[in-house]
Parts: structure tokens; C-alpha cells; sequence
């Protein structure tokens, strides 16, 4: 009796796996690739999947069969599709053991909207909220968000589904990724993917793969991290349930008194949860989407880095390369085609504004987004010191960050004559007691912004001691001097978290922070 039972229990199991067994033969395809996507115009846009090892895929595109291939020992295979103009829909057919039919393709241009909460921020918390919203009606606009999910070790497929640009698809979508696409498929007609993968209070080390972090000596206590947070959370989790009964009766008593109720604190996440750890989210939102084909990126984040603005210098160019070189190879181009266009926002101007000169993390944390911007190639800067909130690290002006990124994009991408950066610094020269700055990126001429005075100009002699300075436009010059510094030495502009600033150009645009100094700054030991 005891033998029959392990024999009807073995058949039981053989009828359960059995359709398993057939289902894994099956041709499958990351979710990435669906129909009603977009698929980068005048490229080779690989397609890629599984199926059995040596089992023959074929591609149909439209009426045209691709030459079929054979999956590989690990079952992947890949086809690139012959460079397309900008159209569609079109229909693709994937078969093999079984056949995968996608319809309502699109060809356009693919953009990877990346960060943390400012790029995950939706439409329906921006400025005119509903009117944007009911606006939003754009079928060759087509919108992608990655799964919510962190991972320890580079995942093959993520969750999501393309879906057409309405006013009910885009309220969780990224307002910055939208208004971006939007401007872009405005001003160029074409099909527009967009490709959302962002996480709020996510550092950029948990973006960069863990490689790239491992070949930096800079970027050790960064590692450290993974296992300290592992030794600590019992005591994280010891704290926050303290916490957590201190607020239900501090919450109960408010109620009874008709008083708001405090903020319920967070519980940790559990290691692996954790999505601020080194490539948890590179790993998991960002390799899956690896080879598909991308026109370029945008990236708004570095809220999180701010502590460590000086380790940013070389944190965020390494990402960016590490994003590019592993394009590269899983798409087996040649070198340099992988250097795909890389947006950077830079931070916006938030917390008290203060009184005097004063350093400030986050004015470091802005000079490393201009240096990756200017030294790594094929980056660009949108610069948004004018639309920040002071009591809001979430500004709910969307639209002018999608805007300015799309000015670069269509200036340095899409070669259109327009201007899309505010002034810029460029040289500084002392003539007496006053020194002479002069900048790039003033078609039309330098503009004082609100007012009759130039505001946010300190400077310092060699004590080293900024103060406020008077400061005024000379052509395409600005002179700043000040009683108070003495023999001057260097200037800083819009040099503070939150600094009163108004010099733009008549492209109403605003200037970039910047310093003339080289001293050290606040960060310059943090890791």
C-alpha cells in the first residue's frame, strides 16, 4: 500500500510538470518587448528572448522574414532588425515551438527616464495638475514603467507593459519623462517611447553595477555598506518599533485633541529589499532593459548623494560609462556606439534661504552634475535654480524641467538651431578691486530676472571669506566687487541651497552655479 501511494504520488507529480515541461520549451520574450511599443528609428533594434537551446526563432517584420537563428547553449537568442524610419504601427512575429504575434509597433525615439523621487514624481502632484492630465492625449507617445523591485544580482526581465499616452495612463507615469517626450514629439513628429525606471530616496550607487564599484578604491565604504546595514538592521527594526508605539499614542492624542497627526514613521527594509544598497536597482530595473535599443537617457537624482557631493564627481560619470559599455556589449556594437545622449538634471534650489555666504552640500552636489556634464561626452545640463520650493524637496514644476532638458536634447541631439542653456561661466579676471566674469551661452545678451539688481554674487579675498558683492552686467561680462573682501581673489555665484539668484539670458534662462575657487569644499573626505 505504502509503495502504490509513492507511485500515485509520483504520477501526480509527472501530470503536474508535464505542462510545465512543454511551457518551458516555448519562445519567450522580456516584457520590455511588447506590442505597442516603440522601437528606436534608423537603428539595428535587436530583439531578443529564449527558448530551447538550439531551437530556430524566426522573425517576421511585417511582410518581411528575417534570416532565423538558433537559440544558444542557454537557451537566448537575439535578431537586429534592419534600421526602420519613423512610423508605424507595424506587426512582428516571433516563432518558434510557438508563435508570439505583437502588434500596434511604433518607430520613433526611445528615451530612459532615471533617479530618484523627482523623476518618479507623477503628474497628478505637479502645477495644473488636472488640465495637464486631460491633456495628455497622445497615442504615438508611448509610456513603460519598470517594475518596482530591487535585486542582488543583474536580472534578465522585469515587470511592465507598454501602454499609449492618455489621461488615465499618464497619472502614474513620470511628470518630468512626460512633458520631455511631449515637447520632443511636438517639436520633431515622430513616436516617442519612454522608458520610466525610477525609485525615490535611492542613491546613484544602487544604479551602477556592482562591478563598477568594485574597481573604484573610492567606492569601498560604499560596499561596506551592504554588509554593515545587514549587522544593523536588528537594531534599526529594535528602533523603529519603539518609534512606532511612541507615535500610535502621540496619533491618538492628537485625534482626541483635533490636532494633525505626526508622520507614522518607516519600518527598515530588509536587506534585500533594501533598494538604497550598491546596484540593487541596476540590477533589477535597469539590466533587464539591456540591449534594447535607447536614442539617450535622462537622469534627476543626486538629492541623496548630496552628503557625499565631492565622491559624485566620480560616482556619476562612472555610472553613466558602466550604463554605456554594458549597451555596448549586449548589443554587440561597435565602440562608442553605445554612447547614447545622458541628460542631467541639476538640482533645484530648496531649504531656508539664508542671510550670508555659507557652504552648502547641495551647491557642491550641483558643481559635480556641470563637471560630469562637461567632461563626460555626450552629456548635457538642464539647469533649474529658479524653480525650486523652498519648503518642498518635490517642486511641482514639472513642465520647465521637461522643457529645459528638451531644449538640450533637441540642440545637441537633434542638431535644431535653438539655444537650450543659460549662461555659463567661462573666465575670471581681477582688474583692481573688481573682477570681470565672463560667460558662454548669452545669445541675445546677459538679463537681470525680476528686478533691477543683480542678486546671489559673493566674493572673497584671500582670507578666503565670501561676502556679498555689488554686481552688475557689462555686455557680455558681469563685474563684482565688494568693500568688504578687500583685494578680491574669487566669486561665487548662486552658491547656497536655496540662493536668491537672477542673471539669465534672454532665452529666459537661468545661469548655472558656479565658483571661480578651487578650495577645498565641505565634502571633499566624506565616503
Amino acid at each position: 500500500m505504502f509503495t502504490r501511494r509513492i507511485s500515485i504520488a509520483i504520477f501526480a507529480l509527472v501530470l503536474a510538470l508535464y505542462p510545465l515541461a512543454n511551457v518551458r520549451g516555448d519562445v519567450r520574450l522580456p516584457h520590455v518587448i511588447g506590442s505597442g511599443m516603440v522601437l528606436q528609428r534608423e537603428a539595428a533594434a535587436p530583439l531578443w528572448g529564449w527558448a530551447d537551446p538550439g531551437e530556430t526563432v524566426t522573425v517576421t517584420l511585417g511582410d518581411t522574414k528575417l534570416a532565423p537563428v538558433q537559440a544558444g547553449a542557454d537557451g537566448k537568442w537575439m535578431v537586429k532588425l534592419p534600421p526602420q524610419k519613423a512610423g508605424g504601427p507595424v506587426r512582428i512575429t516571433v516563432a518558434g515551438k510557438n508563435t508570439i504575434e505583437l502588434d500596434d509597433i511604433l518607430f520613433g525615439d526611445v528615451w530612459l527616464c532615471s533617479g530618484q523621487s523627482n523623476m518618479e514624481m507623477s503628474p497628478q502632484r505637479i502645477d495644473n495638475a488636472v488640465e495637464e492630465m486631460g491633456a495628455a492625449r497622445y497615442p504615438s507617445i508611448r509610456l513603460f514603467s519598470v517594475g518596482r523591485k530591487v535585486a542582488q544580482t543583474p536580472q534578465d526581465d522585469c515587470e511592465g507593459q507598454w501602454q499609449a499616452c492618455d489621461p488615465i495612463t499618464v497619472r502614474t507615469f513620470s511628470a518630468v519623462g512626460y512633458f520631455f517626450g511631449r515637447d520632443l514629439h511636438k517639436e520633431l513628429d515622430v513616436p516617442i517611447g519612454l522608458i520610466n525606471s525610477s525609485w525615490g530616496g535611492t542613491p546613484a550607487e544602487a544604479w551602477t553595477p556592482l562591478a563598477t564599484l568594485q574597481a573604484e578604491p573610492e567606492f569601498a565604504t560604499i560596499l561596506q555598506r551592504t554588509e554593515n546595514y545587514a549587522n544593523t538592521y536588528p537594531q534599526l527594526l529594535e528602533k523603529y518599533e519603539a518609534d512606532l508605539a511612541r507615535w500610535e499614542t502621540v496619533a491618538a492624542l492628537a485625534k482626541e485633541d483635533g490636532q494633525p497627526v505626526p508622520r507614522k514613521p518607516n519600518a527598515p527594509p530588509k536587506t534585500a529589499n533594501n533598494p538604497q544598497l550598491p546596484a540593487v536597482l541596476y540590477n533589477a530595473r535597469i539590466h533587464p532593459l539591456v540591449p534594447f535599443a535607447i536614442k539617450g537617457a535622462i537622469w534627476y537624482q543626486g538629492e541623496s548623494n548630496a552628503g557625499r557631493a565631492w565622491q559624485y564627481r566620480t560616482l556619476l560619470p562612472a555610472m553613466i560609462t558602466s550604463w554605456r559599455q554594458t549597451w555596448t556589449a549586449a548589443g554587440q556594437l561597435e565602440p562608442g556606439q553605445g554612447d547614447f545622449p545622458f541628460g542631467i538634471v541639476q538640482l533645484a534650489n530648496y531649504t531656508k534661504r539664508l542671510d550670508q555666504p555659507a557652504e552648502s552640500t547641495w551647491a557642491e552636489l550641483r558643481e559635480a552634475q556641470v563637471l560630469t556634464a562637461k567632461n563626460v561626452p555626450n552629456c548635457g545640463l538642464a539647469v533649474i535654480i529658479d524653480i525650486g520650493d523652498a519648503k518642498d524637496i518635490h517642486p511641482t514644476n514639472k513642465q520647465d524641467v521637461g522643457k529645459r532638458l528638451a531644449l538640450w536634447a533637441l540642440a545637441q541631439v537633434y542638431a535644431k538651431d535653438v539655444e537650450y542653456s543659460g549662461p555659463v561661466y567661462d573666465t575670471m579676471k581681477i582688474e583692481g578691486n573688481t573682477i570681470r566674469l565672463t560667460f558662454s551661452h548669452v545669445k541675445g545678451g546677459l538679463v537681470i530676472k525680476e528686478g533691477d539688481t543683480l542678486k546671489g554674487f559673493a566674493i572673497a579675498g584671500d582670507d578666503r571669506k565670501f561676502v556679498w558683492a555689488d554686481a552688475r552686467i557689462d555686455g557680455d561680462s558681469v563685474i563684482v566687487s565688494s568693500p568688504a573682501a578687500g583685494q578680491p581673489v574669487a566669486v561665487r555665484y548662486a552658491w547656497a541651497s536655496n540662493p536668491e539668484c537672477n542673471l539669465f539670458n534672454k532665452a529666459d534662462l537661468p545661469a548655472s552655479p558656479f565658483r571661480t575657487d578651487d578650495w577645498p569644499l565641505t565634502t571633499a573626505k566624506a565616503q
